[in-house]
């Protein structure tokens, strides 16, 4: 009988590894260490990342907890790195990690993405953004890109992640704001939107016209520091916020704000995107714009990206 708790066992026929020495199995030469490594190791590792927790992690792949430890211990000895820091109750990942998660994340994407025949007949084009699109351009932008391409669905996707999901290979391009500094992408600036106040609407900075950064640093300024760019640097070093209350999405960015626990700080588009009763936007007169990037990874990609590319120029220049 079979033991669950072995990850070898619980793979398909086709897929089970060799034993990783010959000490284990005399009469077999392991296979080149460029077939070490697996899917399942990538999932079970991704499984952790993303669990930060080897029984949560074990339960979320239907495998025992021995299993997915084992698992994520050879893909380390095959890499030569520690991607875990097992030093806490809660799993957090080393920096090497972190640089790794990515890859893992890209890679495993791309090959469940070649096995979807459905996407194979029906390709879309998923195009991500972390919470305000492409701006006052965004509804142009499907409506142009539905008449012109109908045969390929452009489909805009929000991910709350600093670029957008791109990395970790869930679209194929992405809207980003703000430099990006991720490796392995290919950006160009679209346009520079101005930046606005975020506060609380019947707040006393709610029924300004304008606003300056120094108007904000009195009180907390709330801050995304998952997917936003507004970051302390944004004031002068000597005139910085007293306070931040820091966030991990736009829903809790708004919700904060207009719960009057502090202000924050915006590209333009986000008033239009996402209106909230108790937020009032304002503009702000001396915060320097926001560059909109279109961005891709480098190497092939989506065949209609130029194709993107060339109609969100288009749109830009129309105005």
């Amino acid at each position: 009988m079979s033991r669950p708790e072995d990850p070898d066992r619980t793979a398909p026929p086709g897929n089970r590894p060799a034993p990783a020495t010959d000490r284990e199995n005399p009469g077999h030469h392991p296979a080149p260490a460029s077939r070490a490594v697996e899917l399942r190791h990538l999932r079970a590792f991704l499984a952790v990342a993303e669990e930060g927790n080897v029984t949560r992690a074990a339960a979320h792949l239907g495998l025992t907890q021995p299993a997915v430890s084992r698992t994520l211990a050879a893909l380390e000895r095959h890499l030569g790195l520690r991607l875990v820091d097992r030093s806490t109750h809660h799993l957090a990942l080393t920096p090497e990690g972190v640089a790794f998660r990515d890859k893992a994340a890209a890679a495993v994407a791309a090959f469940d993405e070649a096995l979807d025949t459905g996407r194979l007949r029906h390709w879309p084009l998923r195009l991500g953004h972390a919470w305000s699109a492409f701006g006052p351009y965004t509804t142009p932008l499907l409506r142009a890109w539905r008449a012109r391409h109908p045969a390929t669905p452009l489909e805009l996707l929000r991910i709350d992640d600093r670029t957008a999901g791109l990395t970790r290979g869930e679209v194929d391009a992405a809207l980003l704001r703000g430099p990006v500094h991720a490796p392995g992408l290919v950006t160009e600036v679209l346009f520079t939107e101005g930046r606005v106040a975020a506060v609380t609407a019947d707040g006393p900075l709610g029924s300004r016209t304008s606003l300056r950064l120094a108007d904000l640093v009195d009180g907390p300024v709330v801050l995304n520091t998952v997917s936003g760019i507004t970051t302390p640097e944004l004031w002068p070093p000597d005139a910085r916020p007293a306070a931040t209350l820091t966030v991990a999405n736009t829903d809790d960015w708004l919700a904060a704000i207009a719960a009057g626990r502090g202000s924050g700080v915006s590209a333009a588009s986000t008033a239009a995107i996402h209106p909230h009763p108790g937020v009032a936007y304002v503009p702000l007169d001396d915060a320097p714009g926001v560059p909109v990037l279109l961005a891709h990874r480098d190497g092939p990609g989506h065949p209609a990206l130029p194709k993107l590319a060339a109609l969100a120029r288009e749109i830009v220049a129309r105005g």
